[in-house]
C-alpha cells in the first residue's frame, strides 16, 4: 500500500515549484527538495522532536531509494538536515533529479499523513507556508482535488 496519494504527490510537486520560484532556489544554488525539507524541519521538529523528524526524513530517503537511483547518496544529519543534495544535483540528470526530489518530498509528506492523517497534514503545511500568498491557492486546490 502506497503512502503517496495523488493529492500528496501533487502537493509535493507544487511545494518544490513554489520554493524554486518564490525563494530563489536557483539564486541560492540549493536544490528545491532541500529548501522544502529545511522549511519543514524546524516546524516539525518543534512538534515531534529533532529525533522524530530525523527518523521520518531518514525513512523517506530509504523509501525513495526504491523508486530513484540517487537518494542513497544522501545523508540525514543528526539535526535532521539533508546532506549531499548539492553535490548530487550536478551528477544526476536534471529530469531524474527533479523526479526523485518529488518522490522524496511526497514520501516525507506521505509518512506524516500516515501518522497524523491527511487533513491534519494539510493543515500543518498550511501553517508552514502561511506567509505565501499563492500557497493558500496551492493547498485549497489540493483539498478540492482530494475531495473532488
Amino acid at each position: 500500500m502506497s503512502r503517496i496519494t495523488p493529492p500528496i504527490q501533487n502537493l509535493a510537486r507544487r511545494l518544490i515549484i513554489y520554493e524554486t520560484r518564490e525563494l530563489g532556489a536557483y539564486e541560492t544554488k540549493r536544490p528545491s527538495a532541500f529548501l522544502v525539507c529545511e522549511k519543514l524541519r524546524p516546524f516539525l521538529a518543534s512538534r515531534m522532536g529533532t529525533a522524530g523528524f530525523r527518523a521520518l526524513l531518514s525513512r523517506a530517503v530509504v523509501l525513495t531509494n526504491a523508486k530513484s537511483a540517487w537518494p542513497h547518496l544522501m545523508q540525514v544529519n543528526a539535526n535532521g538536515s539533508l546532506e549531499g543534495l548539492d553535490e548530487l544535483e550536478g551528477q544526476v540528470p536534471r529530469k531524474e533529479f527533479a523526479e526523485g526530489s518529488v518522490v522524496l518530498i511526497a514520501e516525507l509528506l506521505g509518512l506524516l499523513a500516515v501518522f497524523i492523517g491527511e487533513d491534519l497534514t494539510f493543515r500543518q503545511l498550511d501553517e508552514v507556508w502561511s506567509e505565501a500568498s499563492s500557497h493558500e491557492q496551492i493547498l485549497l486546490t489540493e483539498k478540492n482535488e482530494k475531495t473532488g
